[in-house]
């Protein structure tokens, strides 16, 4: 038989997963705060204000009653703004606690107040076993997915069981996903890039080319990596689709809220106009700050978002944001693949490498 699912949030990644999950054959409950847009979704098939142009399955359904959403729910996946998810959840508590269904977050933010992740504030908000909880991400721009253009996406869980139980019902000839169990790496990674692409899309919108905005990415993944490793991340998920996919698709993409904004502020908007401006949440804009702080936490050096912060704090002018030439002297530094937190172990390993290569140090090299 077919899941019966819910899908909290209707904006643009809360209806596309939506539709993935039709499409996929489950059949699909969506909660809309507002009554009107919960009508069009249910009766149109329609997301006008968020996905215009898009037709949803017949298998989508939509209410703005919450309670009446999670009847029946075999899992419930949540994809409302950062800064509401633990007020959105708590009341739910009750409703959920008897019922063994994943809860999975297709959120990327971590709580400004302290500093969590979407999976903690979940299992916080509503009391529940970790085990239960699972992550999506991945470079998923909604409305790629909504016109069905092939992409895949990882799900995340302490427990493997609930990680492949919820990638089964996410699937779609489409949309493709693989599992793993490094939540914390595979929610750092979709919450870092975010704050990566505002920083291209400042020197974007600045008017600086491609090689500004490519030295920015490939530094921001060795931040990136440092920051998630220093929180018991594993490096390779970094590498994955979560980090390194995420963050070419994000920082690349006119589609991303990120990159708009940021792209806004480049261009001299101040942060309360990009804000008044963005229908949808930029993620990126307020996980700098409590990014910050957590890295303060562990001695973690991230010059690209130290400089977002300055640029959004009014200190910096967006055209001198050049974090990716920052450097605490004029001394050569080492490049290594992960950055402080390999301690070297990159040079280390291509050192090695060299020496393979070179067989027993007699100079003789292999050729292939």
């Amino acid at each position: 038989m077919s899941a019966r699912v819910t899908v909290l949030g209707a904006g643009s990644w809360g209806t596309t997963f939506g539709k993935i999950l039709a499409d996929g054959g489950a059949q699909v409950t969506m909660w809309a705060r507002r009554p009107e847009l919960a009508h069009e979704i249910d009766e149109a098939k329609r997301n006008s204000r968020y996905l215009p142009g898009i037709n949803l399955p017949r298998s989508m359904h939509a209410t703005h009653e919450i309670a009446r959403a999670l009847e029946g729910a075999d899992q419930v996946y949540v994809s409302v703004p950062s800064k509401t998810a633990r007020e959105t959840l708590k009341p739910l508590r009750s409703a959920l606690a008897s019922s063994d269904a994943p809860i999975v977050s297709l959120m990327k933010g971590v709580e400004k107040r302290t500093g969590l992740r979407m999976s903690e504030v979940i299992a916080e908000a509503l009391a529940c076993d970790r085990d239960r909880i699972a992550v999506v991400s991945g470079p998923n721009l909604a409305r790629e997915i909504a016109q069905e253009q092939p992409t895949a996406a990882v799900v995340s869980s302490h427990s493997a069981a609930t990680a492949a139980r919820v990638a089964m019902t996410a699937s779609a000839p489409y949309f493709r996903t693989f599992v793993n169990t490094d939540v914390a790496g595979t929610e750092f990674g979709g919450v870092l890039k975010n704050l990566i692409a505002v920083a291209t899309g400042i020197v974007d919108g600045v008017g600086y080319g491609e090689n500004t905005k490519a030295s920015i990415i490939t530094r921001g993944l060795v931040e990136m990596t440092d920051f998630a490793v220093a929180y018991g991340a594993q490096p390779d998920t970094m590498q994955g689709l979560a980090g390194l996919g995420d963050l070419i698709a994000t920082c690349q993409s006119p589609l991303s809220r990120n990159n708009t904004a940021g792209r806004l502020l480049g261009q001299g908007y101040t942060l309360d106009d990009v804000v008044e401006h963005m229908e949808q949440t930029a993620e990126g804009l307020s996980s700098v700050e409590p990014i910050l702080q957590l890295a303060h936490a562990k001695g973690v050096d991230m010059p690209i978002v130290q400089q977002v912060k300055m640029v959004l704090d009014g200190t910096m002018e967006p055209r001198d944001i050049a974090p990716h030439l920052t450097t605490d002297d004029d001394t050569p530094q080492e490049e290594t693949q992960y950055g402080s937190s390999d301690r070297g172990g990159a040079l280390r390993r291509a050192l090695e490498r060299a020496r393979d290569l070179l067989g027993d140090g007699g100079g003789r090299s292999r050729r292939n």
